[in-house]
């Protein structure tokens, strides 16, 4: 039996009070609902999340955490790399293991409600509510320093599947180093460290 939602973890920076949304501007609205402690004394954030007819977002993965996603309204279309594209819709639940690659859409013609959860939470809260928030004021793409930095500094923990190599290794180090002598890296000294294990 689960015990009850809390308002932080030990291990990772949150922004409770929770629920708390973030948008990114471009078809996307996540809700943390909180942290709980499962049956096996894992934390596990549990979040809900509204996407707009062909929005979602790109391939990724959590290299140390496991996500389930569960449909409740509309059609949700999802692919996993190296696999053919898969569907599921009301009362469906799909589950990605901690290191596989990703994505997942709205493949109806309505919004996709979806609850979910995450686990370990880790540093995902943190990563996705800036990214989010880099992605709004991009109108819809993260500012490639916001992208350069939080791929990188979170390299242990999410990597995203359609950045090429060469942008990731030469491209990325170069963005993350100008950065750093405009200030542009001011906006993350809060930033949690990472997690790897």
């Amino acid at each position: 039996m689960d015990t009850q939602t809390t308002a932080t973890t030990s291990t990772t920076a949150t922004h409770g009070p929770y629920p708390r949304t973030i948008d990114n501007g471009h078809g996307e609205l996540l809700t943390f609902l909180g942290v709980r402690i499962d049956a096996d004394g894992r934390q596990v954030l549990e979040v809900e999340n509204q996407v707009q007819p062909g929005s979602g977002p790109p391939m990724h993965a959590h290299h140390l955490q496991e996500e389930s996603v569960t449909v409740t309204e509309g059609r949700m279309g999802y692919r996993i790399a190296g696999r053919p594209d898969r569907f599921a819709g009301p009362g469906e639940t799909v589950t990605f293991a901690a290191g596989q690659m990703h994505r997942f859409w709205n493949a109806g013609d309505a919004q996709l409600r979806c609850s979910g959860s995450v686990s370990p939470p880790d540093n995902l809260e943190y990563f996705l509510t800036e990214l989010f928030a880099s992605t709004r004021r991009g109108g819809g793409r993260p500012n490639p320093f916001d992208a350069a930095y939080l791929l990188g500094r979170y390299r242990t923990e999410f990597a995203q599947g359609d950045i090429p190599t060469p942008v990731r290794l030469l491209v990325f180090p170069i963005l993350r180093a100008v950065g750093q002598i405009l200030g542009r890296d001011r906006r993350y000294v809060n930033a949690p460290p990472p997690i790897s294990r």
